[in-house]
C-alpha cells in the first residue's frame, strides 16, 4: 500500500512520535522522513502509485488536477480536524476516496480545557482574583457569598457537538445542573448525557457559565446576540472555545467592559491590538490553546495511524467524514 505524507516539511515529526512513524512505515510503503508540501510539484510517476495520502494542517488541497494524477488513490487520512481545506468538491464527486479526520481526537483537549475553565468560573475566579490583586487582602465575607461555587450551579452548553457531548460527560461527575440548547439534537439524546434540553433564552438566563460549542457555518454566525447576552445574570461567565464569528463581538465587548459579565475567550481572531478586552481583569484571553498542543498532537497522530491500520487490514474507517456534514467538521 503506497502512502505519501502530503503536508508541510517537518509536520510529521510533530504529529507522530518516532514509534508511531516506525509503525506507519511497517504498515505502508512510505518514506516517513520526507513530505510533499505541494502535490503540483510531485512527479506523475510518484502520484500514479499513491493509494493513501496523509494530510494535516497546511496540506495542499486535493483538487481535480491532483486527483487525475492519482488514479489509485483510495483514502485521505487527515491528522487534524476539518478537512474542508484539503478535500475539495472533486474528492467527493469522484466517490471512491474515503476521507477520515482526527476531529474526535482533537475534541478531547478542548473538552478538558473547557471543563477546567467551567469549574474555575464557578468559583468566580477571574473577578475574585482581580479584586484580590487590587485590594491585596482577602475579603472576609468572600467565602460565604451567594452564587459562588460548583455545588448546585448551572452550566449551559450551546451545541451538542462532539466537544459539547464530551463536556457534558465530564460535567456529569459534578454536582451541577447542565442545560443544552441544540435544534438538531433531541431531548432524549440530551437526557442520556445527564443534561436537559432547553431553549436558548432559558439557558442564558439561568446558567452561571455559558459555554459555546456550535460549528462555524452560515446559519450559526452571529448566533450569540446582544439580546441573549443581556439575559445572562450579573457576575456570570461566557466561554468561547468554538469560533469568534458565532458571537456579536460588539455586544459581548459592551457587556464585558461594563463589568457585568466575565469571559474566557480562546478564539478571538478579530481583536485589534488596542481592543479594551485585552486589559480587562475579568476577561481571560488565551491564544487558541484549547485544541491539541504539544504532546496532545500525538493523539491525533494515533487516530490517523489507526485509520492506516484499518486500511491495511481491509476494515472500514473508524472516523470517516460524512460528505453531507463536512462543512460542519470543526
Amino acid at each position: 500500500m503506497k502512502a505519501l505524507l502530503a503536508m508541510p516539511d517537518g509536520l510529521q515529526h510533530r504529529m507522530f512520535t518516532p514509534a508511531q512513524l516506525k509503525e506507519l512505515s511497517e504498515l505502508a510503503d512510505i518514506d516517513t522522513a520526507r513530505t510533499v508540501p505541494d502535490l503540483a510539484a510531485a512527479s506523475d510517476a510518484e502520484l500514479a502509485e499513491v493509494e493513501v495520502l496523509l494530510t494535516g494542517w497546511g496540506s495542499p488541497a486535493v483538487d481535480a488536477d491532483a486527483l487525475e494524477r492519482m488514479p489509485r488513490l483510495r483514502a485521505i487520512v487527515h491528522t487534524a480536524g476539518t478537512v474542508r481545506f484539503v478535500a475539495t468538491d472533486a474528492v467527493w464527486e469522484r466517490g471512491d476516496v474515503a476521507v477520515t479526520s482526527a476531529t474526535e481526537a482533537n475534541a478531547v483537549p478542548v473538552a478538558e480545557y473547557t471543563l477546567a475553565q467551567i469549574l474555575l468560573a464557578g468559583k468566580r475566579s477571574l473577578a475574585r482574583e482581580a479584586r484580590y490583586r487590587a485590594e491585596r487582602a482577602v475579603t472576609p465575607a468572600a467565602a460565604t457569598e451567594a452564587g459562588i461555587g460548583n455545588h448546585g450551579g448551572v452550566v449551559g452548553l450551546i451545541g451538542a457537538s462532539r466537544i459539547g457531548v464530551l463536556v457534558a460527560e465530564h460535567l456529569a461527575r459534578f454536582d451541577l445542573e447542565v442545560l443544552i440548547t441544540d435544534p438538531f439534537v433531541g431531548a432524549e439524546q440530551i437526557a442520556a448525557l445527564g443534561a436537559r434540553k432547553v431553549e436558548p433564552e432559558e439557558l442564558y438566563s439561568r446558567a452561571d457559565v455559558v459555554s459555546l460549542h456550535a460549528p462555524d457555518v452560515p446559519a450559526t454566525q452571529g448566533m450569540v446576540t446582544a439580546e441573549l447576552l443581556a439575559l445572562m445574570r450579573d457576575g456570570t461567565t461566557f466561554l468561547n472555545t468554538a469560533r469568534p464569528a458565532l458571537v456579536d463581538i460588539d455586544a459581548l465587548r459592551a457587556e464585558l467592559v461594563s463589568g457585568r459579565l466575565s469571559a474566557v475567550l480562546d478564539v478571538h481572531d478579530d481583536l485589534a491590538p488596542d481592543d479594551p478586552l485585552w486589559d480587562l481583569p475579568t476577561v481571560s484571553i488565551t491564544p487558541h490553546i484549547a485544541g491539541s498542543q504539544g504532546n496532545e498532537l500525538h493523539r491525533m497522530g494515533e487516530s490517523a495511524l489507526e485509520e492506516v491500520r484499518r486500511l491495511a487490514s481491509g476494515q472500514p474507517a473508524r472516523f470517516p467524514v460524512d460528505p453531507a456534514r463536512r462543512a460542519m467538521e470543526a
